[in-house]
Formats: C-alpha cells, structure tokens, sequence
C-alpha cells in the first residue's frame, strides 16, 4: 500500500473498525468511503461493486442521494426481495444529508439488513452527518472505513502514479514518472486518466520517451518546467517557457504554487548533510526529491534563495488578487529567480 494511502484523515484516525485502502477495498454491511479524493472514492465505490458482482451475478444495485432523501427509500431498497439476490446500495452527499436521511440512517446503522452492502459517500466538506459517521466508527453495523484523503503533496501525487502501473503489473522508469506527475500536477483525475491511457495502449516498460510523445506539450508547458528552467538560471528559455505555458491557459495560481514548492524544498535540503535516504525520511520527501533539490541548489547561496522564497510569496499573493497583473507578477518571479537578483538590478 502506498504511503499516501495509508494515511488517514483526522477522523479516519479515531475509528474503531477496519481501514482498507481504495486500491483493495472490501465489502461489509456498511462501508464508509471518507474524505475529498473523488478518484479514489470512485475507484472504491467500483471496486466494491465489482467484487460483490463477481461473488453474484445477480447482484441488485442502487442509488440514493442523501441530501434529496425520500422516507423510506433506504429501507426499501435494502429488504430482501422474493428471490434473495444481494444488494448494494450507493449513497452520495452524506456531508449534505437531509434529516430525514439521517434519522432513518442512524436507525439503519442498529439493524442492518442481511445480504445489504450499503455504502455512505462523506466527502468531509461539512460536519454534516458527524452523528452518523460516528456510529459507524463506533463500530455498529460491522461497518468497514475507505480512507481518500486529498492528494496535494508532490509525493502523494508520485505515489499515486507508481501505484497505478504497479497494480496493472506495469513498469515506469523514474524519470517518466516525474514527467507525467509534473505534467498533471494540477488534477489528480487528469493525471490517473494519464495512467490509464499509457497502462492501455503501450507495451512494454514506460520511458519518459513515451510519456514525451503522448503529452510533450502538457510537459512542455507544465509549471515544473517553468520553474526547472529558471532554477537552472536558464532565464530566456525560462521566460519563453512561462509565455508558452500561459499561452496555452496555464493559470498563474498553479505557476507560482509549482515554483514556491520546488524553493521551499530546497530551502529545507540547503546546508544539510544528512544522506538522502535519512534527510527525505525525516521531511516526508521521497529520496529523489532530495537528490534533486540538492542538484537545483547548484550556483545558489543563501541570500540568493531568500530573495527567491520573498519573492514567491509576493506572487503569491499578487496572482491571488494583490496585482491587476498576475502574469506580470509571475514574470518578475521568474525573473529574481533565474537572474539570482532583485528585480530590476
């Protein structure tokens, strides 16, 4: 299991029962599928109906939604009908649950039906059904919990790719990896549609030559390329990467979030001598992350990176509303960064 699916939301952490991982979920009377990662909620939600379907066939399968509930609807569906076949029961929106759902959930949690699967979808939005999720975790009903915590981290997003080719049986060279992950840094379900692609329609390992003649453009124009090249003091073909990339409707936002994590990353790697291994164990990084920060970090000193983190968080706040010209203000970024001066000297 990958570490970004191990990890659990806060909630997740103070259950009771059973925490599967939405790679391999497994199904229960209720089965609690929690947190903001739609991809992976769908990927469990399917799973789970994939397994009961090949137990049986004749598998019944239903929807509610839990914030349009109509009384009586949970019970119904889940009863057993005259020839006794399994069912499975999807609810969507319990973070927007009506009353009515939720008094006739919190009923359903204390006698759950025989030969019933039922799955509650809470993406943590609200606080909204918290009695019900507790219940569940409490442990009544014999319910299971399916972990989605949101994929933010750099990491997590390798993690993520990796454990795509690994559950096909499928090998990615590290290099195409970090292409693909760069080239989606923004959407984690672009980015698993990526995986799938490539998993479906090439045979054989995966090179970063691959990935380059599937989505060269989105490479070319990712905001690591941007930021790689202007590290890399590369000003001109860093100015034209950024232009190309706004040309093709990057959005300054995402530019500048790529550009302060790369810096951040080696402002935490800057003077240390630990080894790799040690050094990304103790910041949460992967040892490739530190590698390359450690090669990013070629040519700077530390008041040249200093001036490159202030000058991030003053983009960052100019592209978020601070500036009537964002792409100016991640232009001046670029600027201090590749040139290792104040703007304008």
């Amino acid at each position: 299991m990958s570490p970004s699916a191990r990890r659990r939301s806060p909630a997740a952490s103070k259950s009771a029962i059973p925490q599967h991982s939405w790679r391999s979920p497994q199904p229960a009377p209720l089965v609690l599928v929690s947190g903001p990662e739609e991809v992976c909620a769908e990927r469990a939600i399917a799973g789970i109906r994939d397994y009961l379907r090949a137990e049986d066939a004749s598998l019944e399968v239903s929807d509610i939604r839990a914030d349009s509930y109509e009384a009586g609807a949970l019970l119904a569906m889940t009863s057993p009908s005259l020839f006794g076949e399994p069912r499975l029961v999807r609810v969507s929106g319990v973070e927007r649950c009506s009353d009515a759902f939720l008094r006739e959930a919190l009923a359903y949690v204390q006698a759950p039906q025989e030969g019933a699967t039922v799955i509650l979808r809470h993406t943590g939005a609200s606080v909204r059904g918290k009695k019900l999720l507790e219940a569940v975790r409490s442990g009544q009903g014999g319910g299971v919990e399916v972990a989605c915590p949101a994929i933010k981290r750099d990491a997590d997003r390798y993690d993520f790719a990796a454990g795509e080719f690994s559950a096909a049986g499928r090998r990615i060279q590290p290099a195409a990896l970090r292409a693909l992950t760069s080239a989606f840094a923004d959407d984690v379900t672009e980015l698993a549609a990526a995986c799938q692609q490539l998993i479906s329609d090439v045979a054989g390992d995966i090179t970063e030559q691959t990935v380059q003649r599937y989505y060269g453009g989105r490479v070319e124009t990712s905001a690591f390329t941007v930021a790689d090249t202007a590290i890399a003091g590369r000003y001109g073909e860093a100015l034209v990467s950024l232009r190309h990339a706004i040309a093709s409707g990057a959005d300054p936002v995402p530019l500048v979030a790529a550009i302060a994590s790369k810096l951040r990353t080696m402002a935490r790697v800057y003077g240390v001598r630990e080894s790799s291994g040690a050094l990304a164990a103790r910041l949460g990084l992967k040892d490739w992350q530190v590698d390359r920060a450690r090669r990013d970090l070629a040519g700077w000193d530390e008041a040249a990176l200093q001036r490159a983190i202030q000058a991030a968080a003053r983009a960052d706040a100019e592209v978020k509303g601070a500036s009537r010209d964002a792409v100016f203000a991640v232009e001046r970024l670029v600027t201090v960064i590749a040139t290792r001066a104040p703007f304008g000297d």
